[in-house]
């Protein structure tokens, strides 16, 4: 009997995802490494760059067998398999092939630091004039730019900024 395959979420060391998909590959194995665009902000240009959808992970194909799996985990910077104290726990196979029809469906979709950011959010302005200037989300006004509501002096004022200019702030640090 052939042992069944199934989909195990692979947590890896920061910012070691493509390595590790690309050395599990190397291995004859089947490997998923989910990718989506981004804007990436350096201080002389903007560039899209493509980043991982899950940041720290990526999906091995594989079977339960222990002898496979350490296989996989011998790969430089491989960390471990999501699970619990039963084992690794299998991602179900339709949950894969959204994520797979979604990254290559959505090719130019490009995600952003402020694509997630709901009315009432606290908001900081990372560049420009006002960085440092601590805010709260107000609405998307369409083609990149925002507005956010910014106490001075006891009053409100609202402002037009450009979304790539200002990031979202952790609500418990707010």
């Amino acid at each position: 009997m052939t042992p069944a395959f199934h989909w195990f979420a692979l947590l890896t060391r920061s910012n070691f995802e493509q390595m590790v998909y690309e050395q599990i590959a190397r291995k004859k194995m089947v490997a998923f490494l989910p990718k989506t665009k981004k804007l990436s902000r350096r201080k002389d240009r903007k560039k899209i760059i493509e980043v991982p959808l899950f940041p720290g992970y990526l999906f091995v194909k594989s079977t339960m067998d222990p002898g496979c799996q350490l296989a996989v985990l011998k790969t430089l910077g491989a960390v471990r398999f999501l699970g619990n104290h039963q084992g690794p726990t299998p991602v179900p196979d339709p949950q894969i092939h959204s994520l797979q029809l979604l990254t290559a469906a959505d090719s130019n979709l490009v995600t952003g630091a402020c694509s997630q950011l709901t009315q009432g959010d606290p908001v900081m302005v990372i560049e420009g004039p006002m960085a440092g200037a601590t805010g709260e989300f107000v609405q998307h006004r369409g083609k990149g730019r925002i507005v956010i509501k910014i106490s001075l002096l006891g009053q409100y004022a609202g402002v037009e900024i450009d979304e790539s200019q200002v990031e979202k702030i952790p609500h418990h640090l707010s």
